[in-house]
């Protein structure tokens, strides 16, 4: 399964705000924001200032690339989830979002079960969650309206599981998504809308640049 494997605080650096890859680090401190809030390389310093006289082609690039790296999804597969959401109904851009939204990494860290997308997908290929009662490994899975997801009993018996209900219930759950924090399982109630996206994306410019 290919992934990023590099520093993820670079990828920040690089888009210029916190993409929130690294979980309770990137609020504390140490985050690579808060002490080079300047892109990564020799001559990162000189590259800030260009950040205000991007072209329309770099504007358009950055919202793509801002949008593969905060959900962790490489080029290939990010545009399948394009030209996918081309052919559905309604508009191209929320549909996209709709979809990066809905994976399986995506919703276990919403839940409140993963401080980031990272762990949650780490938590997922070591097979430690199930979707309707079928024990999984593909972070990239979409879940429906109506799916369950639970941790797998075995599972429960580790460290990382034995305090995650009580961390897991500091953290705040989307409307469109239902948890049972006690039991550690949740599903998803309805596609989640437009303003129910965490992250700031700007979704036309995505559309744009595939469109060119």
């Amino acid at each position: 399964m290919a992934r990023y494997t590099g520093p993820v605080c670079k990828l920040c650096r690089r888009e210029g705000e916190k993409l929130f890859l690294k979980g309770e680090r990137c609020f504390s401190q140490k985050c690579a924001i808060e002490r080079r809030n300047y892109p990564p390389g020799q001559h990162g310093k000189q590259m800030q200032w260009r950040r205000s006289n991007d072209s329309d082609f770099s504007k358009q690039l950055r919202a793509k690339q801002k949008a593969r790296r905060t959900y962790s999804v490489l080029e290939k597969q990010f545009r399948r989830y394009y030209k996918s959401a081309l052919k559905a109904k309604g508009l191209t851009g929320q549909v996209l979002l709709q979809t990066l939204e809905t994976r399986l990494d995506n919703v276990i860290y919403r839940m409140g079960f993963a401080s980031s997308r990272a762990q949650a997908r780490q938590l997922v290929t070591h097979g430690h969650f199930m979707v309707n009662g079928r024990r999984t490994d593909v972070p990239s899975m979409n879940i429906k309206p109506g799916d369950t997801i639970e941790i797998r009993e075995g599972s429960k018996k580790k460290t990382f599981f034995k305090d995650l209900a009580e961390i897991a219930a500091e953290r705040n759950a989307p409307e469109w998504i239902s948890r049972d924090v006690k039991n550690l399982t949740g599903s998803i109630l309805r596609a989640p809308e437009r303003s129910e996206v965490e992250a700031n994306l700007d979704e036309q410019l995505i559309v744009e640049y595939y469109s060119r």
